[in-house]
């Protein structure tokens, strides 16, 4: 279900509290607000009140990295060259992850970026944006505890169809990663084109895969991830509509009008060591 980019591109995506001790009033509170309180303890349950600030502003503003990842393994002979650009073996992202512990890199949230570009609230040193996208397990059972070494929290953008199935998270490992700190985001139900939305697509892809991740987590789901990194600007007005904050597409130019919904990624291919992934994240950022 990935899109082949090409090298261009390449070179160029409230806590959840325990079962039966949140109340219906307050689960449904920190549904409306958003994740109230981040893992370092800032409360951003106001982001969705704050009136943005005009495109240029926001354009002005320096881009934060944002790397994405698909899935963590080793790779297979029948593995494509193409598919490897989505597949990151356990030791090159082990090494990935130590370069940018050991060169002062600190992981932010979608809610850290956002009020960033939007107030000027202050981010850590040297902040960046460590993004998983489609559900595989790989996610949870290598990336998450190799980035738990390093105090890094992630972003899953998850793909709803694939909750329970061979190879991908379960509900359960989403809600886990969710109440330690991670962001769960949306990446539609089956990863269908946003550019090919019609009818009942955006209820079919985006506000039934929403509820069910509110369910899962006990948050509110305010960032969203295009599949394949495409989008139009017609789809900007939807993800509006529904309470989307902000979207992720890859590398192309942020739009002009909303930049925060075409705020840009680059894929992390397993190919790249600590230092070629240090000197892309500077050139591209």
């Amino acid at each position: 279900m990935k899109q082949i980019f090409g090298s261009l591109l390449l070179l160029c995506a409230a806590c959840h509290s325990v079962p039966g001790k949140i109340n219906d009033k307050t689960k449904q509170e920190t549904l409306t607000s958003g994740a109230a309180i981040d893992s370092a303890g800032k409360d951003y349950a106001s982001l969705a009140t704050v009136k943005v600030p005009a495109p240029a502003v926001i354009l002005k503003k320096k881009q934060i990295p944002v790397l994405c990842y698909h899935q963590i393994r080793d790779w297979k002979p029948a593995d494509s060259k193409t598919s490897r650009t989505y597949i990151v073996p356990p030791v090159a992202f082990a090494t990935q992850m130590k370069m940018l512990a050991d060169s002062g890199y600190h992981s932010v949230s979608p809610d850290q970026v956002y009020a960033y570009l939007i107030t000027g609230a202050a981010l850590p040193p040297k902040p960046i944006m460590l993004t998983f996208d489609d559900t595989d397990l790989d996610q949870f059972t290598i990336a998450y505890p190799e980035m738990k070494k390093y105090g890094f929290k992630g972003v899953f953008f998850i793909m709803t169809v694939s909750l329970g199935r061979k190879h991908y998270m379960s509900k359960d490992q989403v809600r886990q990663l969710s109440d330690e700190g991670h962001s769960i985001e949306s990446h539609t139900w089956d990863h269908h084109n946003v550019k090919k939305y019609s009818g009942n697509d955006w209820v079919t892809q985006i506000d039934k895969p929403t509820k069910e991740l509110e369910s899962i987590t006990g948050k509110a789901i305010r960032y969203f991830a295009y599949p394949f990194g495409l989008w139009n600007t017609a789809a900007i007005p939807e993800l509006k509509k529904r309470g989307f904050l902000a979207a992720f597409q890859l590398n192309e130019k942020l739009d002009q009008t909303d930049p925060l919904y075409s705020l840009r990624r680059i894929i992390v291919p397993g190919t790249w060591n600590g230092s070629v992934l240090h000197n892309w994240i500077q050139r591209d950022f």
